[in-house]
């Protein structure tokens, strides 16, 4: 298929047909263990989760996109202690682009942990889609999370499985690709404190999987 320049809004279902993906709804063993990540939370970080908990239960539904990075993801990615090193960067509102079996497909992910130095991001590992509003009717942000694992496995070219997660309000979807599958777990809702402990865990969780699985 001749490449296309013009660039295009993909929903899932087109994903899925055009590139042969399959999507897993049961857990993987890939996906189970990273969904059985456990942690310990000190007390400051306890009263935090507790908080936003509590200001994600009564605003969550009015939120846009600015309200919920500042107010409530930011502090998610924080406690999960996502962060940069010497080596590993993370962008914000990023642009990806490849040709994936002669159709050029771009994206911008609104979080992502990559190799990279300074602003040039090198080898995708981990893709954070999120959605304006929970009652929002447009978009389709799981097709813009696997566009974009589509692209990394393109740039990537090392067969490894790539890790991420989408959020639609309050709920939140962690997704496993391997090869042409992928794994897309049940929903944890952040308004609820055990889910969004958990949530942070399975976050923690994916540095260990980076430093000992992804990075050549």
């Amino acid at each position: 298929m001749a490449r296309q320049n013009k660039i295009r809004i993909w929903s899932e279902a087109e994903l899925i047909d055009t590139f042969g993906l399959q999507k897993i709804k049961r857990p993987t063993p890939l996906m189970q263990e990273w969904l059985n990540a456990q942690t310990i939370f000190n007390e400051a970080e306890k009263t935090l989760i507790q908080q936003l908990c509590n200001e994600a239960l009564e605003n969550i539904e009015a939120w846009a996109e600015e309200d919920l990075k500042m107010n409530f993801i930011a502090f998610v990615i924080r406690l999960a202690g996502l962060k940069a090193t010497q080596t590993i960067r993370t962008f914000y509102d990023k642009t990806i682009f490849a040709t994936v079996e002669g159709i050029f497909l771009k994206t911008t992910t609104d979080f992502m942990i990559a190799k990279g130095i300074l602003d040039l991001a090198k080898n995708p590992y981990f893709h954070f889609q999120e959605y304006k509003r929970e009652k929002d009717p447009h978009g389709d942000p799981m097709a813009q999370l696997v566009e974009a694992f589509l692209i990394a496995q393109e740039i990537n070219k090392n067969g490894k499985p790539l890790y991420g997660c989408c959020v639609v309000g309050r709920f939140w979807y962690f997704v496993v690709m391997e090869e042409k599958n992928y794994c897309v777990s049940m929903v944890y809702d952040c308004t609820d404190e055990k889910s969004l402990q958990q949530i942070i865990a399975i976050l923690r969780k994916f540095e260990e999987v980076l430093l000992t699985r992804l990075i050549d």
